[in-house]
């Protein structure tokens, strides 16, 4: 399923709209500002017109993205705030009747990482355990590798997952211009494969609930993640052609996450599609 991270302003509804007018299969979307901890909450009318707009639309999975400020690996008051923020997420999600949240593993700050995978794993734990009742999965996504990131590697993914006893609630967000950054060499054919090959062997294909695709502006493994337009960075055109050609994923939201400005989703979209060589 090919989509794109699609804007909320003027109200959640107006979401599915902008994506309809693409003619996305799915899209992805904030529930609020993603640089507060606590934005507004959404009064009744306004998420039931998001799901009358939903059923009424082409719009096959919808996935959220959690607020960036949110850091499980850490403790302390910003641990404790960011279970609370990762909880009331859930609760929207599930009022929206979305049911999955991608979120950013979170930062070890200069700390040990054992430790820190032990808090990250921790908060996790409490975050399940008080939205047992959503039937909302958490997609933890690989990240790019700047600085403390936790999540620059498909096994430390892998050791939270197991330090979880593999919960049926999580599962993992691929994102193409992070791993690149990170160092993994996805340009050619070869290499789309075999970072397929290890998600496959380490999570199974049913954990990776969805994909983001954007090209990199910085070189592999320099650690940047600055989304570039597709076949117009570092990465070219070849593991994106690959990837909506790819019947496995056919089922999986596949995320643009390219600039708005220049070409912007219509022409990023409209080069996917002709690479995919369906309608």
């Amino acid at each position: 399923m090919l989509g794109s991270h699609i804007s909320t302003a003027g109200g959640l509804h107006r979401a599915v709209l902008r994506a309809e007018a693409l003619g996305v299969e799915t899209m992805q979307i904030f529930t609020h500002n993603p640089l507060q901890w606590q934005g507004r909450t959404p009064p009744p009318a306004e998420i039931d017109a998001f799901r009358n707009a939903l059923l009424g639309s082409g719009i096959k999975r919808v996935i959220a993205h959690a607020s960036y400020l949110i850091n499980l690996a850490a403790g302390g008051t910003v641990g404790n705030k960011s279970v609370d923020a990762v909880v009331r997420e859930i609760d929207l999600c599930y009022q929206l009747g979305i049911d999955s949240l991608v979120l950013h593993p979170g930062s070890s700050k200069g700390a040990d990482l054992c430790e820190a995978l032990g808090t990250l794993s921790g908060a996790l734990g409490k975050i399940l355990d008080r939205t047992q009742e959503y039937n909302v999965t958490i997609l933890l996504e690989t990240m790019a590798g700047q600085g403390f990131v936790i999540g620059s590697s498909v096994e430390e993914l892998e050791r939270i997952m197991d330090a979880m006893d593999w919960n049926k609630r999580l599962g993992v967000c691929a994102d193409l211009c992070h791993v690149f950054g990170a160092g993994v060499d996805v340009r050619s054919e070869g290499g789309y494969l075999k970072f397929v090959s290890s998600l496959d062997r380490r999570f199974g294909f049913d954990r990776v609930g969805c994909w983001h695709i954007s090209d990199n502006k910085g070189s592999l493994g320099e650690g940047i993640d600055r989304h570039e337009h597709i076949g117009e960075g570092e990465i070219g055109i070849i593991p994106f052609g690959m990837l909506v050609s790819d019947e496995r994923f056919d089922d999986t939201p596949v995320i643009l996450e390219t600039p708005k400005e220049g070409i912007g989703d219509e022409g990023n979209l409209a080069l996917l599609r002709k690479l995919r060589g369906r309608t």
